[in-house]
């Protein structure tokens, strides 16, 4: 725990992803319905909380999770992860995608999970913030640059390393929550031999397949970060690209201006937007009000007592006191 005030805010679905991917399928309900994105997220909220004791938290939603505005800019963002069978008006795992209302490919089992655990979060009191047209990466984002206080930003996408840097801090829980590792400017440097203020340039030229971001080709991790170290942006390549005086070797140039139009609109996807109405939010820990018999009805009825009293001692914990 860290005695310097600070907010912890969390990238859920990733969060919830990896616990129905991580843990067995044999945690359920009374009612035999499956429960364990449910409880691992609650039990990945409390070890977290308990650990870094934050003073304002948020769970970051997906109200978009493929945006119209960034598939207009790379027509193949997240394609392979449509579900052509799904239309659903569940926001969050097999969510909105887009204007369309595609849904993300999901397992049946995960997807009902997300309405109990938004109904659990609620009754917790813990804020969840989602933005319409956005993916909680840009809420992420924008939570991180409005807040007065040093930022703790957990998620599992290193997309977001691109906020490491200032006052912000990322959790990465790739390797697993109990693994996870604290990514700032001196981590990154060392990782890739880049800044979090380079992360996005970086990233558009290696492409991401993940999310349907080709990327240069011939140009990979470790090609990439030694041109955004050698010219500091995609503008400063494309102009050494396009000057026939630079050292640029001929090969790589024609690489770059074949892909003028792809790097200019992938960066505008890349890029985490910083900037949305979130200053106003009442996130304080001691702010948090838990209903208590809500609470309780569901940890019954969904068997999660032990995540739900694992996560009530945390928040506690956090504000400092012995109550929920």
């Amino acid at each position: 725990m860290t005695s310097v005030p600070h907010r912890m805010v969390f990238d859920t679905a990733t969060m919830y992803f990896r616990s129905f991917f991580g843990l067995p399928s044999s945690m359920v309900a009374p009612d035999g319905t499956q429960v364990n994105a449910v409880r691992g997220l609650l039990d990945s909220l409390a070890r977290l909380i308990a650990q870094y004791g934050p003073t304002e938290i948020a769970c970051a939603w997906d109200n978009d999770w493929r945006p119209t505005w960034r598939v207009d800019l790379v027509p193949s963002y997240k394609t392979h992860r449509l579900d052509p069978g799904r239309r659903t008006d569940v926001v969050g795992a097999a969510g909105k995608g887009a204007a369309s209302g595609q849904a993300e490919e999901a397992p049946d089992a995960l997807a009902a999970q997300v309405p109990i655990i938004l109904d659990v979060l609620d009754a917790f009191g813990i804020p969840v913030v989602g933005v319409d047209d956005h993916e909680a990466d840009d809420v992420l984002g924008s939570l991180a640059a409005a807040s007065m206080l040093p930022t703790l930003v957990v998620t599992g996408d290193r997309d977001l390393f691109q906020l490491a840097h200032g006052d912000t801090v990322v959790v990465y829980i790739g390797k697993g929550v109990a693994k996870h590792e604290l990514v700032d400017d001196a981590w990154l440097k060392q990782k890739y031999g880049v800044t979090a203020a380079q992360y996005v340039d970086f990233s558009v030229l290696r492409g991401d397949p993940s999310d349907g971001l080709p990327g240069v080709k011939g140009i990979g991790e470790k090609s990439a970060a030694q041109l955004v170290s050698t010219y500091g942006s995609l503008d400063g390549m494309v102009g050494a690209a396009s000057d026939p005086e630079s050292s640029m070797a001929k090969g790589l140039r024609a690489k770059l201006l074949e892909s003028v139009d792809y790097l200019a609109a992938a960066r505008e996807v890349v890029a985490v937007v910083t900037d949305l109405d979130v200053d106003d939010l009442e996130l304080r820990t001691q702010a948090i009000r838990t209903d208590e018999a809500r609470l309780e009805a569901l940890a019954t009825r969904w068997g999660l007592e032990s995540s739900v009293e694992r996560l009530r001692q945390a928040l506690a914990a956090a504000r400092g006191d012995g109550s929920s």
